[in-house]
């Protein structure tokens, strides 16, 4: 004799099935935020915690683009090799080593569906600073694909163009 449950037949492998794929789907949506504007939200809204210790930017593909990716990589990988510090000795996304964050404003001008630039301010310490960040849509999401900062451009600062 076969006993058949709520949980066991077709009917119950389809639902289980969508549901799945629905829960993927959500998943990928959270991970990745749907505009330029809230993927740099996600990146600098923690940054008005008191104490709060940065982005773990040495984790580049959840940032960066890849060309940018590959180089903080390789630089990272080649400074410990050498016990030395790498090129990029500072928090990229605040422009510097220490921090306490305030007045924090996000403006996003896309560049067509797959690009956009944004500026970044905030007080940092009491003194204002500005960062033009330049961002592309990946397969991964939007990507930084370059940061001009006070003390200069991260596409520069690992001489790629």
């Amino acid at each position: 004799m076969t006993v058949r449950t709520a949980f066991s037949g077709p009917a119950f492998r389809r639902r289980a099935t969508i549901a799945l794929c629905l829960g993927a789907l959500v998943e990928s949506a959270l991970a990745q935020p749907a505009s330029p504007q809230a993927f740099l939200e996600a990146i600098y809204k923690p940054y008005l915690v008191k104490d709060y210790s940065g982005q773990p930017y040495e984790d580049a593909s959840r940032f960066f683009v890849p060309g940018l990716v590959r180089a903080m990589t390789a630089d990272i990988a080649a400074a410990r090799r050498r016990g030395d510090v790498p090129t990029l000795n500072g928090d990229p996304f605040v422009d510097a080593q220490d921090w306490e964050i305030t007045n924090l404003a996000i403006a996003v001008v896309p560049r067509g569906t797959t690009a956009a630039t944004a500026t970044v301010t905030f007080a940092n310490l009491g003194k204002a600073t500005r960062l033009l960040i330049e961002l592309e849509q990946t397969p991964a999401g939007w990507r930084i694909a370059d940061i001009k900062a006070p003390s200069g451009s991260l596409r520069a600062l690992y001489k790629l163009r």
